[in-house]
């Protein structure tokens, strides 16, 4: 795996997950109590044996930096690096990255390393866990040019995927986006026996979905970039190597989520609390890595919790109940709290009591949920501050509305920004 170099896409702007992405880039987005997303694709590459990862993102990416220069240090004899490239102007560019495939273009000079003869491109906003060694092998025993990851879906589901058409070998040989009707769905079936024949149960699944992750021979790789002014690797790379390359298929069945908007997002978090998630972050096999914390034990003091995870430093106190919800580090619910179905961020620091001392004096809530706070179905992000006797709640069921600068609901789920202030007996 020493000559496999691992590139992955931050992403844009992160519209689709706004307002988390108001201050951070889409891979800083916190998950599931103490990580992040962008530990996701670091954890699958470590377990996969590949430590010769380059993040490449242009928008807010100082949280993310911090975090990659905190979590991912190799030692000095395995060569081993995880290393941002934000967008800058040089010599030869002057603009932004263009799509996912200008901005491995913008970057060339990293992957055209002699050593390197192939290049694995990942999404920095998927959930799941895959050993890229098996996509390796798909790759190599195949001679192929290009391999994609494919996960087999319904029918009915395919509208909201690439699906591809394949050869008996597992070539591609064709390309839809998002199909709907019934013809466009009979160009790109697979019949469901062919995938039950290489060890994975069709289950009814006739369609081969795109997963977004390709490994490319890099002279390939570099070629196609230096040849075209494509710009993105789903819409226009990886469809015009189909016609001019051998493009492989590497079948996929685990869990796999693409959380890339509010409700993936808080939905995915969500099923992490039952007492049988769909995707366990911590297998002895292969965990889920993320930053180290030197933070005291969570403390209940009288509280109520089921089916929830709860992050390292937090505080509840008598009387708060918790209830199919993620609550982040350092998090301090008051009394008599109640909050269901909800995403709490954390804290970045404990407050001092000098600092607590000098927010009531100024009628400033500290940070924190304050007493009496009712949350139900929300995302509140970190460091925001809730003072007693609130209710956030969406009461009226509307799907989408900005309440302020700060509040704002999308997909029927209250968010509340960062840094948020909400004074006592706040309502939406």
């Amino acid at each position: 795996m020493a000559n496999i170099l691992t590139l992955v896409l931050g992403g844009g702007r992160g519209t689709r997950l706004f307002p988390l992405t108001k201050y951070r880039s889409k891979p800083a987005v916190p998950l599931a109590a103490k990580y992040r997303l962008i530990d996701i694709p670091l954890s699958n590459c470590i377990n996969s044996g590949l430590n010769r990862i380059y993040v490449l993102t242009q928008f807010l990416s100082v949280s993310l930096h911090r975090h990659i220069r905190r979590t991912y240090t190799f030692d000095a004899f395995s060569g081993g690096f995880v290393e941002l490239l934000a967008a800058q102007q040089t010599n030869d560019k002057e603009i932004w990255y263009q799509g996912t495939a200008d901005a491995v273009r913008q970057n060339l000079r990293y992957i055209q390393d002699p050593e390197i003869d192939y290049v694995l491109i990942l999404s920095g906003d998927q959930l799941y866990r895959m050993d890229y060694r098996d996509m390796v092998k798909t790759h190599v025993e195949n001679k192929a040019d290009v391999t994609i990851a494919a996960l087999p879906v319904e029918s009915d589901k395919a509208s909201g995927f690439g699906i591809m058409r394949l050869d008996d070998t597992g070539r591609v040989q064709g390309f839809l986006e998002k199909p709907k009707t019934a013809e466009e769905l009979k160009l790109v079936r697979t019949d469901p026996s062919w995938i039950d024949a290489r060890g994975i149960p069709s289950r009814g699944r006739d369609c081969l979905a795109s997963m977004g992750i390709y490994l490319f021979n890099r002279e390939r790789l570099v070629d196609v970039l230096t040849k075209t002014n494509y710009q993105d690797f789903g819409k226009e790379i990886f469809p015009a190597s189909i016609r001019t390359h051998r493009v492989q298929v590497h079948l996929f069945d685990g869990y796999w989520e693409d959380i890339g908007t509010i409700k993936s997002f808080y939905e995915a978090n969500l099923e992490l609390c039952r007492h049988d998630p769909p995707f366990d972050m911590s297998p002895s096999e292969a965990p889920i890595y993320t930053r180290m914390r030197f933070l005291p034990a969570s403390r209940f003091d009288g509280a109520a919790v089921t089916q929830s995870l709860i992050a390292d430093g937090c505080m509840l106190e008598s009387g708060a109940r918790v209830d199919n919800s993620v609550i982040g580090v350092r998090c301090k619910i008051g009394r008599n709290v109640s909050i269901r179905k909800s995403i709490l961020m954390g804290h970045d620091t404990f407050q001092k009591p000098a600092e607590i001392a000098a927010d009531l004096a100024a009628g400033r809530p500290p940070e924190g949920i304050g007493d009496g706070t009712v949350i139900d179905g929300a995302i509140i992000d970190k460091n925001v501050r809730i003072g007693r006797n609130c209710r956030i709640v969406n009461d009226k069921h509307e799907q989408n509305r900005d309440v302020n600068d700060h509040v704002m609901i999308r997909d029927g789920i209250v968010c509340v920004a960062k840094d948020a202030v909400l004074p006592d007996d706040w309502r939406l």
